[in-house]
C-alpha cells in the first residue's frame, strides 16, 4: 500500500496534484486508514503510471479521465486526434521559427551587429524547456528545411564560419 506522499514522491508530484486527481475521481484511493489517510494499492500505481505517461504526451486531464475508462480502440481514437493536434501545433510553430527567421535576417541586414549571440540563445532555447537533444532535433529540422537558412541564422548568432560548418554537420548527423 502507498500513502499520498509516497505516490507524490514516487512520481515527482505534489500532494495537491494527487487531491486534485481524487477529486476529479481519475485516482481514488483504495483504503482510508483509521485517521483518515489515503491508501493506494499496486492498481492505483499502475494507473498512476499512466495518467503520468498521458500527461508527459500533453493530454489534458478531460481526455485522460476518457482515456482511463476506454477500450484500446476507442483510446486510439483520442489519442489519434490528440496527434492532429500536435501536427498542428507543429505546423504553427514551424510558421513561427520562419517567421524569426525572416525578422533575423531583415535584422542582419539592418545592423551587422548580431541581436542575439549564441549564447543568449541557447539559454533561451533552455529557459524554455529545450534539452541538449531537443536543440539537436531542431537544428535537424532547420537543416533539412533550410539549409541557406540555417546558415544565415547561425552567422547572426556572431558564430564564426568554421563553428557554422560544425553545427550543421553536427545537424546533419542523425
Amino acid at each position: 500500500m502507498y500513502t499520498i506522499s509516497k505516490l507524490a514522491v514516487e512520481f515527482g508530484l505534489s500532494r495537491s496534484t494527487l487531491l486534485y486527481y481524487d477529486s476529479l475521481g481519475i485516482l481514488k484511493s483504495k483504503k482510508r486508514t483509521k485517521a483518515g489517510y489515503r491508501l493506494y494499492g499496486e492498481n492505483e500505481y499502475e494507473k498512476l503510471k499512466k495518467i503520468c505517461t498521458y500527461r508527459e504526451m500533453g493530454l489534458p486531464l478531460k481526455e485522460i479521465r476518457k482515456l482511463l475508462k476506454k477500450s484500446e480502440g476507442e483510446s486510439a481514437e483520442i489519442l489519434q486526434a490528440h496527434l492532429l493536434r500536435l501536427s498542428d501545433q507543429i505546423r504553427d510553430l514551424k510558421k513561427q521559427q520562419f517567421a524569426i527567421i525572416e525578422m533575423l535576417k531583415i535584422k542582419k541586414k539592418l545592423n551587422s551587429t548580431p541581436v542575439i549571440n549564441k549564447e543568449q540563445w541557447v539559454n533561451l532555447l533552455k529557459s524554455t524547456g529545450l534539452t541538449d537533444e531537443d536543440m539537436h532535433r531542431w537544428h535537424i529540422e532547420f537543416e533539412r528545411l533550410s539549409p541557406q537558412g540555417h546558415h544565415d541564422f547561425l552567422a547572426s548568432l556572431g558564430i564564426s564560419d568554421d563553428e557554422v560548418k560544425r553545427i550543421r554537420k553536427w545537424a546533419k548527423q542523425t
